[in-house]
């Protein structure tokens, strides 16, 4: 690990630096006094419950916050991981040519997934695979490898009609030297437009049109299809769409050793790949996607490292492979090394973040201090990984079946070759990986549906590292959930695939924490995330009901522990915000990520560990719902406007409201209390101070409930669900428990 904390260089040349970040001491110093006050706090509630709860009331009281209060301590200690050696890196491609001859630079397979035509518009996965066709990079040692697990007929000719606008595309680029190389965020831009741009926009907006035309009738007329071969390959594969089982369809739309742009350069290798599909058979998602790539791009490119990507995860940043060939170029860092992570990060997000669809806890600031460790978590998409580190430890290979498939192979035969085709095939089988090491100990893991989640934490324990690479103009652009359904589902998915890592043999509290230390409690922390929904729970109620019932639960003002419980509450939320602040963020994308944290904490990590429970008692059967890609017009709108999205009467919202109005009304009762007299304001501030604290939280909430009349307020049959509910719970409170 000391290699990581210096300059690397390969011949004398610098590639790479890394800095540790100087916050450093201050963090250390920081967790020594927080901890301290951790302890006093639990301290008090085990000498509350133990000595001075004389009834069952103060009994449930002093145990819930004991409980609630423990789940914050452990989660806020884990995440002491990412402060421990957090550290900033930097690249210098400009460096390579001193290193090596750019035509021996190693070649890339891109993996691209896409699984539904109707959420993920195959005219934007035909950007993302065009922007890393184009990259600044040999291009006839790319291959871009399409996924379609939604085995449409639609995907299949948006990339007939991209391999022939590459072939244009591809020399414009390199001409131009244009940096945003998807062509949509190009021609959407600022430019200077002449007649060479304005006829390659043309041809551009043309294949849109024929594909989007294709999308929307579902017909392909003759003017859209000319070429025989065409044709042919559409009609059979159309013929395979319309059946619920099929056979693996490989299709070479683009072969380097062949196909030439327009300037006489030889294309990127294209290939679309429909795995088979059998109701008899467990396809494992996205991991069972990628495994089937990965040997599917074995038999006929075998490129060492592999790129990761989401189907709207597009390039931004053309050098992007020559920054990632600075750390595997590195001798120092290259024997061990696993994976090249970029950050995830999302284009067309409003000013403020409103939903904390940056993820950036999870996506920056996280990986930052993994960065000092071993490396960042993998992210599922923006990542360059070795292909040798699919195959075992760094010091012990395990060989796959056949000799085609080890990272070691060498390909010398075209790939439309009917024998390369025909092993393609075989390897892309739903029962070939019966009986094998795939899914366990090879290629990307099985048993969660965090399969990024869950590969990188495997690699890590295997001895693997990795490398966070945060130039500063991003890598890649996504995008990302534009309404509050659309992100709690998503999180709620990853909650379910959290927990099957959590409650498993590799829990990373046991097996992780023993493999790697101080890495395994920063895992431990993202495998734990949606046990955040019980003190979020207890504190979005319990004082609440308390406080209704005119019963104290807190210190009061003049107490000291009263100043405990400011220090720790202003101790987390201080150091939150100057974590965000100090990478560049705002207060308003600050504020609405610890807004997200309390609504998830109600919503999608509540119902995951719900449907996680039921699950494994059998009584549910796991789904995987695609986050939608489509963007709404008129819901675009408003969300550039900064106002939250309900419109759908989902029961995740039933919590959140039935917390926004239990709030109010005891905020605002402890208040009129107080006003006439009656009320210890010593007694009940802390109380007060928390509902209202929840109450500025739900104002968007309350905004959709009271002041909304457009189609994304909150549907009246939540209101008046959630309303009842909390009218349950406080009749039930007040008669039961505190009377």
């Amino acid at each position: 690990m000391g290699g990581l904390r210096e300059s690397t260089t390969t011949s004398a040349t610098t590639l790479n630096r890394v800095e540790p970040l100087r916050r450093t001491t201050l963090n250390l110093l920081f967790a020594a006094v927080y901890t301290c006050a951790i302890f006093t706090l639990l301290y008090h509630h085990a000498q509350t419950l133990l000595f001075q709860s004389k009834t069952l009331l103060s009994f449930s009281i002093a145990l819930s916050l004991l409980v609630a209060d423990m789940v914050l301590a452990f989660m806020w200690s884990t995440t002491q991981s990412f402060r421990m050696c957090p550290v900033h890196r930097r690249e210098y491609p400009e460096n390579l040519k001193k290193v090596t001859e750019r035509d021996k630079f190693p070649g890339p397979d891109v993996f691209i997934c896409t699984a539904d035509p109707n959420k993920e518009p195959p005219m934007g996965v035909v950007n993302t695979a065009l922007s890393v066709m184009a990259y600044d990079y040999p291009t006839e040692k790319i291959s871009a490898y399409i996924s379609d697990d939604g085995g449409s007929a639609f995907t299949l000719f948006a990339f007939m009609e991209a391999a022939k606008f590459a072939s244009h595309w591809l020399p414009f680029c390199r001409k131009k030297d244009v940096m945003e190389r998807n062509p949509d965020a190009y021609f959407a831009s600022n430019h200077s437009w002449n007649s060479e741009t304005e006829k390659i926009k043309m041809m551009y907006k043309s294949m849109k049109m024929r594909v989007e035309h294709v999308v929307e009738t579902g017909k392909v007329n003759d003017e859209y299809i000319t070429l025989d071969q065409e044709r042919e390959a559409f009609d059979k594969w159309t013929d395979r769409f319309t059946r619920q089982d099929h056979p693996t369809i490989i299709q070479v739309l683009l072969e380097s050793s062949k196909d030439k742009d327009i300037t006489g350069n030889y294309l990127p290798n294209l290939v679309y790949v429909s795995r088979e599909k059998s109701k008899t058979s467990h396809h494992y998602f996205k991991a069972g996607a990628l495994n089937v790539m990965l040997r599917v791009s074995a038999t006929m490119s075998n490129a060492p490292i592999v790129l990761t990507l989401e189907c709207d995860m597009y390039s931004n940043d053309p050098k992007t492979p020559l920054r990632a060939l600075c750390y595997v170029s590195d001798p120092n860092i290259e024997p061990n090394l696993a994976y090249v992570q970029f950050p995830q990060r999302f284009r067309e997000i409003n000013k403020n973040d409103i939903y904390a669809s940056e993820f950036k806890r999870l996506f920056e600031l996280n990986p930052i201090g993994f960065d000092g460790l071993r490396g960042p978590n993998y992210l599922g998409t923006g990542a360059f990984f070795s292909r040798r580190a699919f195959f075992g430890d760094p010091l012990t290979f395990i060989a796959p079946e056949i000799v085609e498939l080890s990272p070691d192979h060498a390909v010398e035969e075209p790939i439309k070759l009917p024998s390369i085709l025909s092993l393609a095939h075989h390897v892309g089988g739903c029962n070939y990986e019966n009986q094998t090491n795939w899914g366990s100990k090879i290629g990307f893991r099985y048993g969660s549906l965090v399969e990024d989640y869950f590969t990188g934490y495997k690699l890590h324990c295997e001895g693997w590292r990795s490398i966070f690479c945060h130039p500063e103009r991003p890598a890649f652009y996504g995008g990302a959930p534009t309404n509050l359904l659309d992100m709690l589902n998503q999180n709620k998915r990853w909650t379910i695939g959290l927990l099957e890592v959590t409650f498993s043999k590799y829990s990373p509290v046991t097996f992780g924490i023993r493999r790697m230390g101080l890495m395994g409690l920063g895992y431990s922390h993202l495998a734990f995330w949606p046990s955040f929904s019980i003190p979020i729970t207890v504190y979005a109620f319990l004082p609440q009901l308390a406080l209704l019932s005119g019963v104290t639960i807190f210190p009061k003002v003049s107490e000291p522990l009263f100043f405990l419980y400011a220090f720790l509450f202003l101790g987390a939320y201080g150091q939150e915000f100057l974590d965000f602040v100090l990478e560049g963020e705002t207060f308003g994308k600050w504020w609405n990520d610890q807004r997200i944290w309390m609504i998830k904490g109600l919503s999608s990590y509540l119902f995951g560990f719900t449907e996680y429970l039921l699950n494994s008692l059998g009584i549910s059967a796991l789904g995987f719902n695609v986050t939608s890609k489509v963007v709404d017009d008129e819901l675009s709108k408003r969300y550039d406007q900064e106002i939250f999205e309900f419109g759908a009467p989902s029961p995740m919202f039933v919590p959140i409201t039935m917390a926004a109005i239990l709030n109010f009304f005891s905020f605002s009762w402890g208040f009129l209390q107080i006003i006439r007299g009656i009320g210890d304001l010593q007694g009940l501030f802390l109380q007060m101070l928390l509902s209202g604290f929840v109450m500025v939280n739900c104002w968007p909430i309350y905004e959709a409930i009271v002041l909304r009349s457009d189609k994304g307020k909150l549907p009246a049959k939540v209101t008046v669900i959630a309303t009842f509910l909390a009218w349950a719970l406080y009749y039930t409170a007040t008669s039961l428990i505190f009377k």
